[in-house]
């Protein structure tokens, strides 16, 4: 019988899809599957992904035809997995050893929902920028009952815009809206959040995830994605509390100069952001121009003095911040490198 399937929806990630299937393989039993669903790659991963299923009893792999997207190719994961719980996991992280022993003791205790801490590291995971993206020192559990369940939203929210922690039941997920959520990036959070649990919910304090900082698919879009697309999802949860939701973001998080600064010095936001997403929502002309202006501001100017902030002031280099603000450093630094030459 399968208790834990392990469900993985990927795309173009030959690359790195390997190395996450070692850590997993090396520790199934034959309580668990992985159910590998490919939304039309036009890498290898095909090749790399039935090697690895030639050698595991244990591992699916379903190639769609066409591309559909993360929240439907997550779904679909979902139905051809057979085990009582789903481990929505990511195609590019990695799991330590003994986190599938951990998630199956957990599993067997009848949760309806288990979410999984992780570390954060630099993409080529040899620096790590966060020891435990929830900073919880021991295991929570919230029962359904109120408010229990207000602060496993305000305890967890911000951790659950990475799917990779989730572990639900599989009837829970089969039992709710789906199709509301497609092309929000985050059915998970739709999933889970729309109404209670059921039944109580677990938080494994310990890291037993490993992020791949940095390698996001959808990096050209996080302006859309962080400002409007996920707090929109926020605070559309009818059963939670104004302060519940402002614990994992803003209601409209674009209004801080302070974000778009950042944003800005991350080479996130531009002109073209701001006459897209800003300007049809503000009316005044005040603060128009002080979001234009920042739309305009120098960026090397910007992400120079955000970085000398990090490092001198705060001291706080290793941290996902300054890894973004770094990496848009480096960035250009090689594409003035790449015209020089």
């Amino acid at each position: 019988m399968i208790l834990l399937s392990i469900c993985i929806a990927t795309l173009n990630r030959a690359t790195f899809i390997g190395e996450t299937l070692d850590s997993v393989i090396s520790q199934i039993t034959p309580e668990v599957e992985i159910v590998v669903v490919d939304g039309a790659s036009t890498d290898n991963t095909r090749e790399v992904v039935n090697e690895y299923a030639s050698r595991c009893d244990n591992l699916r792999y379903i190639q769609l035809s066409e591309k559909g997207g993360l929240d439907q190719d997550y779904c679909k994961a979902v139905k051809f997995a057979r085990g009582e719980y789903c481990w929505l996991f990511t195609d590019d992280d990695l799991l330590k050893p003994g986190a599938i022993a951990v998630v199956l003791a957990a599993a067997r205790r009848q949760y309806s929902l288990i979410v999984v801490n992780a570390e954060v590291r630099t993409t080529d995971l040899t620096v790590c920028l966060e020891a435990r993206r929830m900073h919880l020192d021991h295991d929570r559990v919230y029962p359904p009952s109120l408010p229990e369940r207000h602060w496993l939203l305000a305890d967890a929210g911000d951790y659950l815009s990475f799917i990779g922690g989730v572990v639900i039941k599989r009837t829970i997920w089969s039992q709710r809206e789906l199709v509301k959520y497609y092309g929000t990036a985050f059915i998970h959070m739709g999933v889970v959040f729309q109404s209670p649990m059921p039944g109580d919910a677990l938080i494994l304090a310990h890291p037993w995830i490993v992020i791949r900082w940095g390698n996001a698919q959808w990096v050209a879009r996080s302006f859309e994605i962080w400002m409007f697309q996920w707090p929109k999802l926020v605070w559309s949860f009818p059963d939670y509390p104004d302060w519940a939701k402002n614990q994992v973001i803003a209601c409209e998080p674009w209004r801080s100069l302070p974000r778009l600064l950042v944003n800005r010095a991350k080479g996130h936001y531009s002109v073209r952001e701001y006459h897209e997403f800003l300007k049809p929502r503000v009316s005044s002309p005040w603060p128009r121009m002080i979001f234009y202006a920042i739309a305009i501001a120098p960026i090397a100017f910007l992400n120079w003095l955000a970085r000398f902030r990090m490092r001198w002031i705060l001291h706080k280099t290793l941290c996902i911040t300054f890894f973004d603000l770094q990496a848009w450093s480096d960035k250009s630094k090689q594409a003035a490198s790449n015209v020089r030459s």
